[in-house]
C-alpha cells in the first residue's frame, strides 16, 4: 500500500470552492459541526483516502461488517449563480505522527487544489479545560482580510489566544495554504476537552454559516448537548454522593 491513497467515486465540477475540513480533535467540536452541515445540506461523497498515517485498525460496524479507517470528501453546489460551492473533508482520525501530519494535511491540500479553492475554513476545539455554559469561538486567519471578517461577525481574535498555536490538521491546512497563495481561516469552539461537546459545536456552526450564507437546523445538535449535560449532572452528583459518603465514613472514626 502506497503511504497516501484516493480513491475516487466521482470527479464533480465545481466553482467558486471553499474547502471546509472538520477532523476529530479536542471535544471533536469541528468534527460534529462538519457532520451535521454535511447531513443538513445534504452533501454527497466524491472521494476516500486511506493511509498508513492513520492508526492500523478498522471499525467495526452495527451489522457487524469492518470499515477500514479514512478520511472523506463531500461536495455540496450551491444554488445561487453567483454563490459558493463547497468540499468538506471529515473522516474518523488525523495523522497520527508529525510527518503524517504534514503528508496528509498536504497531499489533500494539492488533491482539492484541482478544483481551484478560494479560501480554506478548519475548524476544531480550543480546551479551555472547564465546562462551559456559553463557549465562545475564537479565531485566527492567514490574512489581513479574514482577521477583519472574522471580528466582525463576533468571533475572538487574540494575539495570546489560542496561545499554544494551532496542532494537526486545522493549524497546516491553513498553513500551507498561505505558501499555495490560497486565503485560510480557522474556527475554535471553547470547550472542556472531557466530552464530545455539541453546544461548542453549534457556536461554531453559528458562526460558519454567516460566512458561508446558508442556513440550517441545530435541532440533532441541541438534543445531543442536552444528552451531555445529563450525562455530566449524574457524574457530579455521584462524585457528590462520594465525598458525602467518605466524610461520613471518617466521622465514624470520632468519639
Amino acid at each position: 500500500m502506497e503511504d497516501i491513497v484516493i480513491r475516487y467515486i466521482e470527479k464533480p465540477h465545481l466553482r467558486n470552492v471553499i474547502f471546509i475540513e472538520g477532523l476529530p480533535g479536542v471535544g471533536n467540536v469541528g468534527k460534529l459541526a462538519v457532520d451535521h452541515l454535511i447531513d443538513e445540506i445534504k452533501c454527497k461523497k466524491f472521494a476516500c483516502i486511506y493511509s498508513k498515517y492513520f492508526p492500523p485498525q478498522v471499525l467495526v460496524k452495527e451489522d457487524n461488517l469492518v470499515h477500514l479507517v479514512n478520511n472523506e470528501l463531500y461536495y455540496w453546489k450551491s444554488p445561487k449563480p453567483d454563490g459558493n460551492d463547497l468540499i468538506f473533508l471529515c473522516g474518523d482520525y488525523q495523522g497520527l505522527t508529525p510527518e503524517g501530519q504534514y503528508e496528509l494535511s498536504d497531499r489533500i491540500l494539492r488533491e482539492v487544489m484541482q478544483y481551484d479553492i478560494k479560501q480554506i475554513i478548519t475548524l476544531g476545539g480550543y480546551g479551555h479545560g472547564e465546562i462551559l455554559k456559553e463557549p465562545r469561538v475564537l479565531g485566527a486567519a492567514n490574512n489581513k482580510e479574514n482577521l477583519k471578517m472574522l471580528k466582525n461577525i463576533g468571533v475572538i481574535c487574540s494575539s495570546d489566544t489560542p496561545g499554544s498555536g494551532i496542532v494537526g490538521a486545522s493549524g497546516l491546512l491553513i498553513g500551507l495554504g498561505k505558501l499555495y497563495g490560497i486565503k485560510g481561516l480557522c474556527l475554535m469552539g471553547e470547550t472542556s476537552g472531557y466530552f464530545v461537546d455539541p453546544k461548542s459545536a453549534k457556536a461554531l456552526l453559528e458562526k460558519l454559516t454567516i460566512i458561508l450564507g446558508i442556513e440550517v437546523s441545530y435541532t440533532e445538535l441541541e438534543n445531543k448537548a442536552k444528552q451531555i449535560e445529563e450525562i455530566t449532572r449524574q457524574l457530579r452528583e455521584m462524585e457528590k454522593n462520594k465525598r458525602t459518603k467518605t466524610s461520613s465514613e471518617n466521622l465514624s472514626y470520632i468519639g
